[in-house]
């Protein structure tokens, strides 16, 4: 991966909560990540939140957190929360997840940041 500012490559767990499941709000999700060059995935969660698991450049992690901020027309997002870490490398597309629903895949720790509405 390049070491030049905005092109290293990072990761971003994501958690959205509100009015995010029978929405379209995964769909939306993958448009945007894949818009945006992003590699990973989203799935919904058993509380009713929704996960993704993103990597790419800090940039365009940045400018899909914007626009989750939003997501699709039925969908009213209140909270979004967003933990950084190393690339993986592990994905090769966007895609949605289906099962092992409830098992988030992070646990909360000080270096997370939170949007509000």
């Amino acid at each position: 991966m390049a070491e030049e500012a905005g092109t290293t490559a990072v990761r971003a767990q994501i958690l959205v909560s509100g009015r995010v499941q029978g929405v379209g709000y995964r769909a939306f999700a993958v448009r945007v990540a894949s818009r945006h060059a992003l590699l990973g995935g989203v799935r919904n969660l058993d509380d009713g939140r929704v996960e993704l698991d993103v990597e790419g450049t800090r940039a365009a992690v940045d400018a899909l957190v914007h626009e989750l901020k939003t997501g699709p027309p039925a969908a009213r997002v209140t909270k979004i929360e967003t933990e950084w870490k190393q690339a993986t490398g592990r994905f090769s597309e966007f895609s949605i997840w289906y099962g092992k629903q409830g098992a988030i895949l992070y646990e909360p720790t000080t270096r997370r940041a939170s949007c509000g509405e």
